[in-house]
């Protein structure tokens, strides 16, 4: 049957074709060599070159013309730091209007400020305190864009501290000699919304967040049930105690207790993490910054969801219920201290101040928080000797 099947004439005109074939590679030049060749001309000819943009920034302004404080309580310590600061101002930069948020007890030389469409311009903001004022000032500029922050350590250690208050003359001097750096912080724009689809907010502005926003079951017994979206699609439904949307900065905050990333603060990400997911494969994701997560409260939820954001508590999401989060147009500009640093006394620096290079955050995560630290401390160590 083979054979009776087999025709010469088709044999032979399939043999000439590939003869042809093969002619045509032989005498044909390679088309992989001729692009190799290509590629050494253009080389020869254009030198290709990249350049990552700036992380730092230059101050919007030459000088500020207003300045506002925000300090802790006032302690002892906090309220001699606040009178040096007024004097020195007052008698180095004549002409500098002074600010304080309205309180009780509002320092002698600085005139009130309140926050609204109303507020006086505020050209350059001083926090003296911890992080915990930095996110406080933050929220003091939560509908539009946030003056350069200079924050001042009182003492305490923080990822937002880059100075010491005793150096507050040396800071301002950099500051008013257009020698300062900053490095803009993102923020979050969190949306909340009803089952009807309505803002649940009356005057219909988002919130803005700093460090992160917190969807938690609170003092219920019952595990949150959340519908995760990315840009409208739907990621996964979350059996867990609650949800982490984090920035960059917040990523060294409640995220990162709840198994979270560490995520360098140029970068602009939202970070997305699980508080106790009933799911082991639940891990925490990064997404760029141009995302939109919406965080929806289950139909199948046995219970409310409780909101916080930058650690304040602020709304109760029922089932049905959602906000969307997205990165927002108004991030903090930090001030840092790597462009002040005198090359002579780089390693010099006090107790309680961040560092001075450019791998400010690196030298951060070493200090602050023991990165990749062994077990065997020196206290450890020590007791094992006993």
């Amino acid at each position: 049957m083979f054979f009776s099947s087999f025709h010469p004439f088709r044999h032979q005109s399939l043999r000439r074709l590939s003869e042809k074939c093969i002619q045509s590679r032989v005498h044909r030049p390679p088309r992989s060599l001729f692009t190799r060749c290509q590629t050494r001309q253009i080389a020869t000819i254009i030198k290709p070159s990249f350049q990552l943009p700036p992380t730092q920034t230059k101050l919007p302004f030459e000088s500020p013309k207003s300045i506002l404080i925000v300090n802790k309580l006032r302690t002892q310590p906090v309220i001699l730091a606040i009178d040096a600061f007024l004097e020195h101002v007052h008698t180095t930069y004549p002409g500098v209007r002074v600010f304080h948020e309205d309180r009780p007890d509002i320092p002698h030389g600085a005139e009130v400020w309140r926050p609204g469409p109303k507020a006086e311009h505020i050209d350059l903001v001083v926090t003296l305190g911890g992080d915990g004022t930095i996110l406080h000032a933050s929220s003091l500029f939560s509908t539009g864009a946030v003056p350069p922050v200079l924050s001042f350590s009182m003492g305490t250690l923080g990822f937002l501290l880059p100075f010491h208050i005793d150096d507050f003359a040396k800071a301002l001097e950099c500051v008013f000699d257009d020698k300062a750096t900053i490095l803009n912080r993102m923020r979050l724009a969190c949306t909340f919304y009803d089952k009807d689809l309505e803002k649940k907010s009356k005057d219909g502005d988002d919130w803005q967040v700093m460090n992160e926003i917190a969807l938690h079951r609170g003092s219920s017994p019952h595990l949150n049930t959340i519908d995760i979206f990315v840009d409208g699609q739907h990621l996964t439904e979350a059996v867990s105690d609650g949800l982490i949307v984090s920035t960059p900065t917040g990523s060294t905050a409640y995220s990162l207790s709840a198994g979270g990333p560490i995520v360098h603060p140029s970068l602009s990400a939202l970070v997305l993490t699980p508080i106790c997911p009933r799911s082991l494969s639940f891990r925490p994701l990064v997404f760029p910054a141009s995302s939109v997560i919406t965080l929806q409260i289950g139909d199948r939820s046995r219970s409310s969801a409780g909101v916080s954001m930058d650690g304040r508590v602020s709304h109760i999401l029922n089932p049905g219920e959602y906000v969307n989060v997205q990165a927002s147009p108004y991030p903090v500009p930090c001030i840092n201290r790597s462009s002040m640093v005198d090359p002579d006394h780089q390693d010099e620096q006090h107790e309680g101040a961040g560092p001075g290079k450019d791998d400010d955050w690196v030298r951060d995560i070493n200090n602050l928080l023991q990165y990749n630290a062994t077990f065997r401390s020196k206290a450890l160590l020590r007791h094992s000797r006993t």
